[in-house]
């Protein structure tokens, strides 16, 4: 029967039932291990997939199961959001990097490398203190529910934006020049927004007239809020660049 490594108490098991600590073989070749890291981290053991295809099969309902206690599912909502938005913050800096963010008459050099220094730094952080804000303009219009619902609600909403995010900026470029993909660019637009109702609409369990005008009154003082707080950030990173 192996001995604990932290204190020592004789068990058989994968956890210590004295202090918890969890028997880990670290005796082994490195490549085990790094994928051991990697399962736990990304929670690569059916349930990424499980949300995943439930964040975008049933809007809301990721939310409506945590808050009802139905977790072990699912991956928890701030794992799931680390994952996806690092994943997204990597690739569009990818993007602003290869220029294909820039307008017409920026400079490749400069204005790409500022970009995507944005991108990389600041933009994360930014969305990171925004979660909350998005929150508390749930908690304005829908005043009976708890913050910490909200949040949990925000959090979900913006994982599923980072995946359709990045399809559209990569659509950017040539939306311009092909009418198809333009259509497309529109298309994804339109589904989010959709998506969005949708799921305020199952957690809030409002009508469809009071989910539309407060869904819109929330999107469009939250896009006022980031285009302000993006706006002026860059523009100071610039400055200072």
């Amino acid at each position: 029967m192996p001995h604990c490594k932290n204190c020592q108490t004789r068990f058989d098991g994968e956890y210590c039932p004295a202090c918890g600590q969890r028997n880990v073989d670290l005796e082994r070749p490195i490549w085990s291990l790094i994928g051991e890291v990697v399962k736990e981290t990304l929670e690569l053991d059916g349930r990424a997939a499980q949300t995943v295809k439930t964040l975008f099969r049933h809007p809301g309902m990721l939310t409506d199961e945590f808050l009802a206690g139905r977790r072990r599912t699912y991956t928890p909502p701030l794992r799931l959001y680390l994952v996806i938005s690092i994943s997204f913050f990597v690739l569009v800096a990818w993007l602003a990097q290869s220029g294909i963010l820039l307008e017409p008459g920026q400079d490749p050099g400069f204005d790409a490398a500022v970009q995507a220094r944005f991108l990389t730094d600041d933009l994360p952080r930014l969305m990171f203190v925004l979660l909350p804000v998005f929150a508390l303009l749930l908690k304005i219009v829908y005043g009976q529910r708890l913050y910490f619902d909200h949040l949990i609600f925000s959090i979900h909403l913006h994982s599923a934006a980072y995946v359709i995010l990045p399809v559209m900026l990569l659509l950017e470029d040539l939306a311009n020049r092909h009418l198809i993909l333009l259509v497309l660019q529109a298309a994804l637009l339109a589904y989010f927004i959709t998506y969005f109702v949708l799921a305020v609409r199952r957690v809030y369990k409002s009508d469809w007239l009071g989910v539309s005008y407060k869904s819109a009154i929330v999107l469009f003082a939250y896009m006022i809020i980031v285009s302000v707080v993006i706006e002026n950030t860059s523009t100071f990173r610039i400055i200072a660049d």
